[in-house]
């Protein structure tokens, strides 16, 4: 609505439009200066489809809306005290730099960070445009140095580049799951982990397997498969860091093979659940002659007609 001239719905109209708020009352009189005008303007919305407020407080929206949500910049609505207490779980990472200039390792950290609870893109070029989105107070916060001009600048798609390849990514992954111990509590020990592989959607090819808890969603740790390798013995890898002791452990039909369960089993004293599929006739073979077929209560295709 503009600062002269507004209009406001008449009554033949008023019953379609949908009252938001008023105005604070300021006028544009350049590009990037405003001026107090002290005359607030009514704001009204009117939908232009139909069931158009069902649909945008719908969980999950339609495709055309979503093409539009996607494009919308990351808010960036951490507090200072926030940001710095991350900044100081990050100290704990060692530099790779002999000297730096304005921005220390855990500052990049933290805005890495801060970029994924944000839901924002972290590619090298993503998290740079993420930085300069930043306030001069969530920069101060983040321990970054005031130029010249006693402004504090951001890192640069180079910047992050370099951080990318060379940050010891084990002494990270210990720091963010530190982090998530303090925000959300330890990991819940009854729960099953799960071991799944997935591929970045911009990257080198290589995929990264993770160990999360299920329901929580608690990440445990993770692992790069490189291209020239499966994620077998990666994951037996993987099982070296975790504390699997009578935990339950699921991996997908790829992993289920006699030396990864004895690894569960014997060297980690965990409980496993593997997938076997048509695949593999011999050991399918085997688990329907020695496994009892769980009694069905009812059949999966009458299921409908309990739905209601």
């Amino acid at each position: 609505m503009g600062n002269q001239g507004a209009s406001f719905p008449t009554e033949t109209n008023l019953a379609s439009e949908l009252y938001v708020s008023q105005t604070d009352g300021w006028g544009r009189r350049r590009r990037d200066y405003y001026v107090k005008h002290d005359q607030p303007k009514r704001l009204f919305c009117r939908q232009l489809c139909k069931n158009a407020c069902r649909s945008l407080q719908a969980e999950h929206l339609k495709a055309a809306l979503a093409v539009v949500e996607q494009k919308v910049t990351p808010t960036r609505t951490h507090t200072v005290k926030e940001i710095r207490s991350m900044v100081e779980h990050f100290k704990a990472v060692p530099d790779f730099r002999r000297r730096f200039e304005s921005y220390p390792l855990w500052s990049m950290l933290t805005i890495l960070l801060l970029a994924t609870l944000c839901g924002a893109p972290r590619g090298q070029k993503d998290l740079a445009k993420f930085a300069w989105g930043l306030s001069q107070a969530q920069r101060r916060a983040l321990g970054i140095r005031p130029n010249a001009q006693a402004k504090y600048p951001v890192p640069t798609q180079p910047t992050f580049c370099r951080l990318l390849q060379r940050v010891d990514a084990r002494k990270v992954e210990e720091v963010i799951v530190a982090i998530q111990e303090q925000v959300r509590g330890p990991a819940p020990k009854e729960q099953l982990i799960v071991f799944d592989g997935k591929q970045p959607k911009h990257g080198s090819g290589a995929s990264v397997l993770s160990a999360v808890t299920v329901p929580s969603q608690h990440y445990l740790g993770s692992a790069v498969v490189e291209q020239k390798t499966n994620e077998i013995p990666v994951a037996r890898e993987l099982f070296k860091r975790l504390e699997l002791e009578g935990r339950l452990v699921s991996l997908d039909a790829l992993h289920t093979q006699g030396e990864t369960a004895r690894a569960l089993v014997l060297e980690h004293g965990a409980d496993y659940l593997l997938t076997v599929k048509g695949n593999q006739p011999t050991v399918r073979e085997q688990i329907e002659k020695l496994v009892t077929t769980p009694q069905v209560v009812f059949s999966p295709s009458r299921a409908d007609a309990y739905s209601g």
